[in-house]
């Protein structure tokens, strides 16, 4: 009996746009069915995201990173600082020049529903059917097809379902897959401000004792303002507390963590916490059913890797899913869902270890372990071939990467 989909992708997101596309992209005759609650472009997500080369050139194969460059920011340098809040001055212990030896910026930064828009609108002109609003209630799994009920009341079938449905992944529990999971105590802060000052594409993370202060460049607005996002760490209490109090207080402490380089600030989205924690699933691949994204791992935004490491996850994914179409396996047999698994497990786990090990060391204030620190960050800093490794890391172009990572068509 026939699917009515080879691959169903639950969730709408950055995530499950780019991996319906790489598939469409890969495999044209491939049928994929995009399922997500919310409308085609409903609300308005005004966070941004650091999209770094390699993810970059994965969107340049896709041949979606055209409307996306229109409002990308080239990251063009990095300052790290370690201070406590109330230092008079805040010492610079780390510089990158954010080039590659290639000269291309290793990130820009890009607007979230820039990207989803120009992600959906690309699914929807490369024949992505876009089951949207819909939800997914439920799923059986089949020896040859999975079943999937949605809220409608509908059944539809498929070879493979692909759960991008994000850290609290719902399909995930159905699926029976435990986690690693603990919580920091902490909330991350997100908004956009202006100032009076051009950024000159200078990206800045102010190590404080409550958590990192990341200061994140975007392109000036219609109006000609220069705006920045802010990625603000705080413990919990604290963060749920200035984001529901007056304006005037949140300000206040903004500025505090800002400074007063590049002049005046203006606060011009509401403020949202997101709480923070670290979340790697124990297994990512069932028969018929595969988890990408934060739905596989969430961990904390300190390296700004997260939605580069699920990107890894999408590209890998297409391109395991469509070689074995081409050398007639079946997608959604264990044996080709297991060979992702191997290949991006260890990636993630690695990132998130990464993560908590920085978080844990940055937010703390205890004499010893800033002495040492700050230490380490000198001697990174007065190493530049270890600076270059770095910025090579953290572009995503190094290592084992998907072919499209490489810039090549999938």
């Amino acid at each position: 009996m026939p699917f009515d989909f080879d691959v169903i992708i639950a969730g709408g997101g950055h995530v499950g746009a780019s991996l319906a596309l790489a598939l469409k992209r890969g495999d044209p005759h491939l049928r994929v069915a995009m399922i997500d609650p919310a409308p085609v472009h409903a609300g308005v997500d005004l966070r941004a995201s650091a999209i770094a080369a390699a993810a970059r050139r994965f969107y340049e194969s896709l041949e979606v990173w055209a409307p996306m460059a229109v409002e990308a920011q080239p990251i063009v340098d990095m300052v790290v600082t370690d201070s406590r809040l109330d230092d008079a001055v805040r010492p610079v212990f780390l510089t990158f020049d954010a080039a590659l030896d290639t000269g291309e910026p290793f990130a820009h930064m890009v607007p979230n529903g820039v990207m989803v828009r120009a992600l959906v609108d690309a699914c929807r002109a490369a024949g992505v059917d876009l089951l949207m609003p819909e939800r997914v209630v439920d799923f059986t799994t089949g020896e040859t097809s999975v079943t999937v009920g949605l809220g409608s009341g509908r059944s539809v079938t498929a070879g493979l379902l692909v759960a991008a449905d994000g850290v609290r992944s719902r399909l995930r529990d159905l699926a029976g897959i435990g986690v690693v999971k603990w919580d920091y105590g902490q909330s991350g802060i997100v908004t956009t401000v202006a100032h009076e000052r051009p950024h000159e594409g200078r990206a800045v993370e102010h190590f404080l004792p409550s958590g990192p202060f990341a200061i994140l460049p975007l392109i000036d607005d219609a109006d000609g303002r220069h705006r920045s996002s802010l990625v603000w760490t705080e413990k919990s209490a604290t963060a749920d507390r200035l984001v529901a109090g007056d304006d005037f207080t949140f300000a206040l402490e903004l500025e505090r963590r800002f400074g007063r380089q590049l002049g005046r600030i203006e606060v011009l989205a509401p403020p949202k916490a997101f709480p923070l924690g670290l979340t790697l699933a124990r297994d990512w691949v069932r028969p018929r059913f595969a988890l990408v994204g934060d739905a596989a791992h969430g961990i904390h935004p300190i390296a700004g890797q997260g939605l580069n490491i699920g990107l890894r996850d999408v590209a890998t994914l297409a391109e395991t899913i469509v070689d074995a179409r081409r050398l007639g396996l079946d997608p959604g047999g264990l044996d080709v869902l297991s060979g992702y698994e191997r290949r991006r497990r260890f990636d993630a786990f690695e990132m998130g270890v990464v993560t908590d090990v920085l978080n844990r060391l940055f937010s703390n204030d205890l004499p010893p372990i800033r002495a040492l620190r700050d230490v380490g960050l000198g001697l990174v800093d007065r190493l530049g071939a270890l600076k270059r490794r770095f910025i090579r890391e953290a572009a995503g172009i190094d290592g084992a990467i998907p072919r499209a990572m490489r810039g090549e068509r999938p």
